[in-house]
């Protein structure tokens, strides 16, 4: 019996899912959860399929163990909750692919060096998904490890979609639109084939959004455009992040506040978004709760910047058939879909109000000539699938 892990290891919290393979060779969910907290008080939690709580793992602050701690602790119970099932390889999140990687990949040494030399381009994720690598590298030497890229499914993009107005020689050397969260679109355009297949082989956008949050414009399940660029900074007001911003005012920092680029790189990365705005969170949830105006400011100005995106990304596609929310807000927050669907209204998107407070699968009228969506992601399963696929491939 067999058994893969899939990982999606981030600065503070580490995400994971265990699966158990069919008669088929196929992913069956064993367990899933994360270890939240990293860097306070850690925290981890794991359910089964059913939902039954089987892990809830508490850290004291003054004695945390690391990141890789962590994961060492996080592997070895995965390993006996998966009993008789022998783990045969682990997938990761790796978030940044440049232009050499489409496709997932079998990590070796050189392609680790490759992707090291990537870290600037995604400073929150990329050192934090590499190391998770190496430690269960360590662990477990024989262990085959697979590298997913969230870039990979913006990979083939028509070129215009690729390129800032800059000299030909800096996109040349890498300076270029690369696009993320693919992994997650990746997943929604593929399950949308499965339960609407008229409306995936048309003009669909996709909103994850999430304390990481983007748009893509997809056409026939294909990406065309996306929000996210060069990095994971840019494109949609996030929890922390700022997303697309006046490359002056970066300039007026450093040389008129005085801010190093290090101060300008945690300002933009850490203390933006939700959280800037706000003063008080960067939870949407926290946010719909409060009653401070501040909150709501914040809540106004991010379905404003996705309503404002979106309404960018028709032109892309020409047109549009169909809306996907997806990822933590997208799925869960019926006001900020309620809000972007009404500020597209005059193209013809619509929402039922009973069945977006109900969370139901189809938010937009019956008989809508652009259907509304709600697509719970699964990334961990994609992970899962393309390393079986690998797997399989090279044996």
């Amino acid at each position: 019996m067999k058994a893969v892990v899939s990982l999606n290891s981030g600065s503070s919290s580490i995400k994971f899912a265990l699966y158990t393979l069919d008669a088929r060779g196929g992913p069956v969910l064993a367990a899933g959860g994360k270890i939240e907290g990293i860097g306070t008080a850690p925290r981890l939690t794991a359910r089964d399929a059913a939902g039954v709580v089987v892990a809830d793992r508490t850290w004291p602050a003054d004695a945390a163990p690391d990141h890789g701690a962590l994961l060492e602790t996080l592997f070895a119970w995965g390993v006996d909750h998966l009993g008789d099932h022998e783990v045969i390889a682990v997938g990761h999140r790796v978030v940044h692919g440049g232009t050499a990687f489409a496709a997932p990949r079998r990590v070796d040494p050189a392609l680790l060096d490759a992707l090291d030399a990537l870290s600037p381009l995604a400073p929150l994720h990329q050192p934090h998904n590499l190391s998770a690598i190496r430690t269960i590298a360590a662990l477990r030497p024989d262990l085959p490890q697979i590298a997913c890229f969230d870039t990979a499914f913006h990979h083939d993009r028509p070129e215009v979609a690729t390129r800032f107005a800059l000299p030909r020689a800096l996109h040349d050397e890498g300076i270029r639109r690369y696009g993320f969260h693919g992994l997650s679109y990746e997943y929604v355009a593929a399950r949308l084939a499965q339960v609407d297949p008229a409306m995936a082989a048309g003009r669909v956008i996709a909103a994850h959004l999430g304390n990481g949050a983007s748009l893509c414009a997809m056409r026939a399940g294909r990406s065309v455009d996306t929000t996210m660029g060069f990095t994971a900074l840019d494109g949609l007001m996030m929890g922390t992040r700022s997303g697309s911003l006046d490359p002056g005012v970066v300039l007026h920092l450093q040389t008129r506040c005085g801010l190093s680029p290090a101060e300008v790189e945690d300002l933009l990365y850490k203390r933006s978004g939700l959280l800037g705005v706000s003063g008080l969170s960067s939870d949407m949830r926290a946010l719909s709760q409060s009653s401070a105006p501040e909150a709501r400011e914040a809540i106004d100005l991010f379905a404003w910047r996705a309503t404002r995106e979106m309404a960018g990304l028709i032109a892309s596609i020409g047109g549009l058939d169909g809306i996907v929310f997806t990822a933590g807000i997208g799925e869960n927050n019926a006001d900020i879909r309620a809000r972007i669907c009404q500020g597209l209204a005059w193209a013809g998107v619509a929402v039922d109000e009973t069945a977006n407070a109900r969370h139901r699968p189809i938010i937009s009228p019956p008989g809508a000539g652009i259907t509304v969506r709600v697509v719970p992601t699964d990334e961990e399963r994609m992970i899962a699938l393309h390393t079986l696929r690998l797997i399989e491939e090279n044996a």
